[in-house]
């Protein structure tokens, strides 16, 4: 069997919300974005939507490497990101870690914060364990 690579390139979607990955692993993800005017809503800052993408990507990239090794993926079933701060631009650093790692499903939380170490964003994010594609 096929087994999946969750760290591969993901197209113009993926490129566009800036995730470099520095660490992933099944326990752990860690990476950064440079943010800046392509990422802004219509008045000037940041899109919560990305935030929210950073987090699904880390997490899922986790989960999924988690259960590589039984010849699946893991797919989000639900993303709750909580948006704390605003931005304009500038580098944010994302960790990622497992709350919870089942048979079938798994909770990750994830943590995005600026430069100065103050929390940007945070969510959680359910996954669904599946078989990988063929």
């Amino acid at each position: 069997m096929r087994t999946p690579s969750p760290v591969a390139p993901g197209g113009a979607f993926m490129e566009a919300s800036g995730l470099v990955v520095t660490e992933s692993s099944g326990t752990r993800v860690a990476g950064y974005a440079e943010l800046g005017p392509a990422q802004h809503t219509p008045w000037g800052v940041v899109h919560g939507g990305l935030y929210a993408t950073l987090v699904e990507t880390a997490a899922s990239i986790g989960a999924s490497l988690a259960v590589a090794e039984r010849s699946q993926i893991a797919v989000g079933v639900n993303n709750s990101t909580d948006f704390l701060r605003s931005l304009t631009e500038g580098r944010v650093e994302l960790v990622a870690e497992p709350v919870i790692q089942g048979r079938v499903q798994q909770l990750w939380q994830v943590t995005i914060t600026r430069g100065d170490g103050k929390i940007v964003a945070r969510g959680q994010v359910r996954l669904q364990n599946i078989p990988a594609p063929t």
